[in-house]
């Protein structure tokens, strides 16, 4: 793609946009980076060359002329403020498409509505265990961008996938594509179910034969171009299955999971799907085994806090959705009192109601949702609403018998009371250390 004397517009001034404008500016671009707030975070350290441009508004696209918009995945592609630049630009594409452009090692692309960062993680070190030179990038860590920018670009990436990101994705193509799971998410910006999902579809759009697709299986990800690869913690028939604790791939039995740090059904899914990958990139099982030896899980995703009077605290405060926190659920295996809630996302959670029958002793909810969630989960077990995070530890506390677990599993994002799902989580865990 050559941009040479091409003005390029880019749209927001998060890590993606800056990455982006570096980028464009390298490639011969005539760079301006918008954003509506008045002083944007990274403004001041942008290299020399790009035009900045705060308090953007949809008047300020609609007067912009460029020949490239390159919008960052935290605006709403539809949006009026990101379809005022688009009009009149010959191209409208995200950073991810436009620095996939610049890209041409081996891609990795990981979608799903959960359980996408420890893949990407896991990918990355399997790859690099296989003796490849592999950077984990996108929605994870570093933009694909700035992986992008200058000449030394590694020889594969782990490139965690939005449906924000694929939104705006044209030409870009994975040689490995792996579907995790799906269900509802993201209904503050998208008007339906289907609409989410076609968005996350788009991963494998622009696949060919000799490509792989890692797809949960009987998930519905309509036809398939590329060589489909399966992988399943609760059901046989995969490629890759559990029988137990014991990982079974392509008919043999692998890996006994309790040798590793990663535990419950939805880790092992993640296990299981980067396996896959990094197969298809020629890894050995050995090589991608051995990747999991010294291997912990992200913060925030299932973490044991601490231990307090035979009560073990779990902080799993990326749980944003019903799916995390019903996968979060199932990888218990002690009498269990849920805390939950967060920001009102227009979600239903009656299909919660059985688990939560089956499987907790008691529910603390707490945030914005918490009345609606509290009318909701009391039809299945005893709920206590709390007026903040940390009334809800100690709602918790007293409800919990020893040799149980207190599971901050929010089911919903954070930003009605924190910056994000780290902060958080980072609440919780500082409360429950200051516990006596």
């Amino acid at each position: 793609m050559n941009i040479k004397g091409k003005r390029v517009a880019v749209l927001g001034a998060g890590r993606s946009g800056r990455a982006a404008a570096k980028l464009a500016l390298e490639q011969g671009g005539m760079v301006t980076l918008y954003d509506a707030a008045a002083a944007p975070a990274g403004f001041e350290n942008l290299a020399e060359g790009i035009t900045c441009h705060p308090l953007a508004t949809e008047e300020t696209g609609r007067e912009c002329e460029a020949d490239i918009v390159v919008i960052s995945p935290g605006i709403e592609t539809r949006g009026d403020f990101a379809q005022a630049f688009a009009h009149g630009a010959d191209q409208f594409i995200g950073e991810t498409e436009f620095a996939s452009r610049y890209y041409n090692g081996l891609v990795v692309g990981i979608t799903g509505t959960n359980g996408k960062t420890t893949t990407t993680e896991l990918v990355q070190r399997m790859v690099a265990a296989g003796g490849m030179s592999c950077e984990s990038c996108g929605n994870y860590g570093r933009p694909l961008a700035d992986v992008v920018l200058g000449v030394d670009h590694p020889e594969a990436v782990s490139l965690e996938l939005s449906s924000f990101q694929l939104e705006t994705i044209e030409s870009f193509r994975p040689n490995v594509a792996i579907w995790l799971n799906f269900s509802s998410d993201h209904m503050d910006r998208y008007n339906t179910v289907a609409e989410y999902h076609s968005a996350k579809q788009r991963i494998f759009e622009n696949q060919q034969p000799e490509d792989t697709a890692v797809v949960r299986l009987g998930e519905e990800v309509g036809g398939l171009i590329a060589t489909r690869v399966t992988f399943s913690g609760t059901d046989p028939g995969g490629d890759y299955e559990m029988q137990g604790s014991v990982m079974v791939a392509e008919g043999v039995r692998a890996l006994d999971l309790r040798e590793t740090r990663l535990r419950g059904v939805h880790n092992a899914e993640n296990v299981m799907a980067a396996v896959a990958a990094a197969r298809a990139l020629g890894v050995s099982c050995e090589a991608a085994f051995g990747a999991l030896a010294d291997y912990a899980p992200p913060l925030h995703r299932c973490e044991l806090v601490r231990t307090l009077d035979g009560v073990e605290y779990i902080n799993d405060s990326k749980a944003t959705n019903l799916h995390a926190l019903e996968a979060a659920l199932l990888s218990q295996d002690r009498p269990t009192v849920l805390i939950a809630g967060g920001k009102e996302k227009g979600l239903d959670y009656t299909p919660l109601l059985p688990r939560l029958n089956k499987l907790v002793e008691a529910v603390v909810v707490f945030g914005e949702i918490r009345k609606g969630l509290a009318e909701t989960f009391s039809q299945a077990v005893t709920t206590q609403i709390a007026d903040s995070l940390e009334d809800a530890i100690v709602i918790a506390r007293n409800a919990a018998p020893r040799g149980g677990t207190v599971l901050f599993s929010p089911g919903t994002s954070s930003f009605d009371m924190f910056s994000g799902y780290e902060e958080r989580g980072d609440a919780f865990r500082i409360a429950v250390q200051a516990l006596k």
